[in-house]
C-alpha cells in the first residue's frame, strides 16, 4: 500500500513541478504515473551507477553535484516516456530541485514518512 501511495505522490509532484517550470512538461496524470515509475527505475539503476562514479565530485561540491545527477536522470527518463518532456538543462536543474522539495512536502503532509518511521520501531 505504501508503494502505491508513494507512486501517486511522485506523480502528483511531477504535475505540480510541470505547472511551475517552463520546459518541464507532463501531459496528463497517466503520463505522470508512467514518468514517476520510469524515474524510479532510472534512479535505481543508472542513477546509482552515476552516483557511485561521481562520488568524489559530490564530496568536493558538498553534495550539490547530486542536483546535476538528478537533473540528468530526469532528462534520461524523459527520453523514454511519451508525454513527459524536459527541454534543456535549466528546466532539468530547476525541476530536480523543485521535485525534491514538492515530494518531501507532499510526503510530510500525508504523513507517509512519519508512518513509515513508526512502523520500524
Amino acid at each position: 500500500m505504501h508503494l502505491l501511495v508513494r507512486w501517486l505522490l511522485s506523480a502528483a509532484s511531477l504535475m505540480i513541478v510541470a505547472y511551475f517550470v517552463p520546459g518541464f512538461e507532463v501531459r496528463g496524470f497517466l503520463a505522470a504515473l508512467i514518468a514517476a515509475a520510469v524515474i524510479g527505475l532510472v534512479n535505481a539503476t543508472l542513477g546509482l551507477l552515476v552516483k557511485v562514479i561521481t562520488f568524489p565530485l559530490t564530496i568536493i561540491t558538498l553534495g550539490l553535484f547530486l542536483i546535476v545527477v538528478n537533473a540528468l536522470m530526469l532528462r534520461v527518463a524523459a527520453m523514454f516516456v511519451p508525454g513527459f518532456n524536459v527541454s534543456g538543462w535549466r528546466p532539468a536543474l530547476i525541476g530536480a530541485v523543485l521535485l525534491s522539495l514538492v515530494s518531501w512536502l507532499l510526503n510530510w503532509l500525508t504523513g507517509e514518512k512519519r508512518r513509515e518511521r513508526h512502523e520500524h520501531y
